[in-house]
């Protein structure tokens, strides 16, 4: 009896052990609600953070980008910010942003220095460049959807669709990489390069690419059904997929978790803090965070 009392112990805290320590519960504690830190903007997007884990986010309606540093300080890091919206650090340091005002991507330097990197696609207006994703070897990848613009005199799209574009490092013009899009929105690859994936948010499917030498995308399949703004990515390469709170899916595109967010929208994420375990939220006109037991890899 001794014996088979021991196999069964055993056989339960092997159990036990699988669903407490398993990939699916290590995410984060569940009982934890999402910190909110602030509520004083009018739609928050672009969250991006730098090597050091501060995080910077815009407030496009105000056409402002704000820092969030790593001691929890808040302040403007530019006022008059070309109405940025998705943003990514490259690796000087520089801060890439959509700056959809005139539909253009700029390259900030940490004085804040201003570098156009891209005005037009042959002559034409982008329809409002709207997320990106740097390479290693310094490539853009950027999501162009149309969305009107108050601030915008015209009322109609320059171009004939809405598209996924290549910009190689120090070009001046773009390369159409996926074209069969309704509109493409969120973004985000994997840091050895490999693959990339892409939210078509008009059409609520997120896709995953292989991304070719010459950066050029191949093989694209389904990941899930379901749409995103922002994305993200953790070390352990599970999707994390924004809209309605935040959506997490495994690399197979299982849904292991889902945050809620007492929000009218989640717009954009990022893994930022010095170990760069916390994950950091838009939402709406707030901002959140919530203690991850992951690290990102951005």
């Amino acid at each position: 009896m001794r014996r088979i009392f021991l196999f069964a112990a055993i056989a339960m805290f092997v159990q036990m052990s699988s669903t407490v320590f398993g990939q699916d519960t290590l995410l984060f504690d569940t009982l934890a609600k999402p910190q909110l830190i602030s509520r004083q903007f009018s739609f928050t997007e672009g969250a991006s953070v730098d090597k050091k884990g501060n995080v910077f986010f815009t407030d496009q309606p105000n056409n402002k980008i704000w820092e969030y540093s790593t001691d929890g300080k808040l302040s403007v890091f530019l006022d008059s910010a070309g109405r940025s919206n998705g943003m990514y650090f490259d690796k000087k340091g520089d801060l890439v942003t959509c700056a959809d005002e005139k539909d253009q991507l700029w390259s900030i330097g940490k004085d804040r220095s201003i570098k156009v990197l891209l005005s037009d696609y042959n002559g034409h207006l982008m329809n409002g460049p709207n997320d990106i994703w740097i390479d290693a070897k310094g490539g853009i990848y950027m999501t162009d959807p149309y969305y009107q613009r108050p601030y915008w005199t015209r009322t109609k799209s320059d171009l004939d669709g809405q598209k996924v574009y290549y910009l190689p490092k120090g070009a001046k013009q773009p390369i159409i990489v996926d074209a069969d899009l309704k509109k493409p929105n969120g973004i985000v690859g994997t840091p050895d390069g490999k693959y990339l994936y892409v939210a078509d948010i008009g059409d609520n499917k997120t896709y995953k690419y292989t991304i070719n030498k010459n950066g050029t995308l191949a093989n694209r399949i389904i990941f899930v059904n379901q749409g995103s703004d922002g994305m993200t990515l953790d070390e352990r390469g599970d999707v994390y997929l924004c809209g309605k709170g935040v959506t997490i899916y495994n690399p197979a595109g299982k849904k292991i978790a889902h945050i809620i967010i007492d929000e009218p929208w989640t717009a954009n994420l990022c893994f930022g803090g010095a170990h760069k375990n916390i994950l950091f939220i838009n939402a709406s006109t707030a901002i959140y965070t919530i203690q991850m037991n992951v690290k990102g890899v951005e």
